[in-house]
């Protein structure tokens, strides 16, 4: 059994349930992140899944440099500050510089390292120094046994709060391919598992200066990935992703949450 880890109210890892990390890919503004943070509240709280809130104040990974990349770390925070406090969710986001790691370390209830920086050794420490929940996501160039090197990064510090992210592997160009062995491997260093169903289905700059994606395959893929016995799902959420300032072809709908996830519960219930 691998380890179990509290963000906030939510235990994830263990033999705990399925725990569900979900937002929006970037902040638009207050309103409507706060609105998305309800609404999945009220879903998961009628299904049965705790939830991690999940919305990136900066995107310094877009794929064109006009790429609209978030409101940035000061007012990015003062958002999800707002957001936390209103609603209680535990939150998760994403830091791209050791600059921004104190300021969100007073915010964040998990940082998340995202996957173009899973190697980034002085990102990793400054990170684990702050006892916050780590969460490494598996670079796309990666084995998942290279993410024994990631953890030993973070235990360095002395910090044993980790959890680790598969979300797909470059395949070719412009593709990503998700093996589910790496799910299982990854479990096996002891520390939760996520399986983000939704950056697995993009297309990185598949769309010229921005990413595409291919949102009907986040459902079969999200089936497999909880089959294996993972411990949460990472899915972005929209309320209408064509309009979505990032990543709006691999987002879920906001009204197609509830039933799909009653579905992951259902095999989740079945897996364990």
């Amino acid at each position: 059994m691998n380890k179990t880890l509290s963000a906030g109210s939510v235990s994830i890892g263990g033999d705990h349930p399925l725990v569900l990390i979900a937002g929006p890919c970037v902040i638009e503004d207050e309103e409507q992140t706060l609105g998305l943070a309800r609404a999945l509240q009220e879903i998961t709280g009628r299904v049965g899944v705790g939830l991690i809130f999940k919305a990136s104040y900066d995107k310094a990974n877009r794929t064109s440099v006009k790429s609209y990349r978030g409101p940035g770390v000061d007012e990015g925070l003062k958002i999800l500050s707002v957001v936390k406090e209103k609603t209680g969710l535990p939150i998760l986001s994403d830091v791209h510089d050791i600059s921004q790691v104190k300021a969100a370390a007073e915010v964040l209830d998990i940082m998340q390292i995202p996957a173009f920086l899973s190697r980034q050794t002085d990102l990793l420490v400054a990170v684990g120094k702050t006892g916050c929940i780590v969460n490494i996501k598996k670079g796309q160039f990666q084995a998942p046994w290279d993410m024994e090197n990631a953890i030993g990064k973070i235990l360095s510090t002395g910090n044993e709060q980790i959890l680790l992210t598969e979300r797909g592997a470059c395949f070719g160009y412009n593709n990503l391919v998700s093996d589910m062995r790496s799910l299982v491997i990854m479990r096996q260093t002891g520390y939760p598992v996520i399986f983000d169903a939704t950056h697995s289905v993009q297309l990185p700059g598949g769309a010229g200066s921005v990413s595409s994606g291919q949102r009907e395959f986040v459902a079969p893929l999200s089936r497999a990935a909880v089959a294996t016995g993972i411990d949460a799902l990472f899915w972005e959420v929209h309320e209408n992703p064509a309009k979505a300032l990032c990543d709006g072809p691999n987002s879920l709908r906001l009204d197609t949450v509830e039933e799909l996830l009653g579905q992951m519960l259902a095999l989740d219930g079945i897996v364990r």
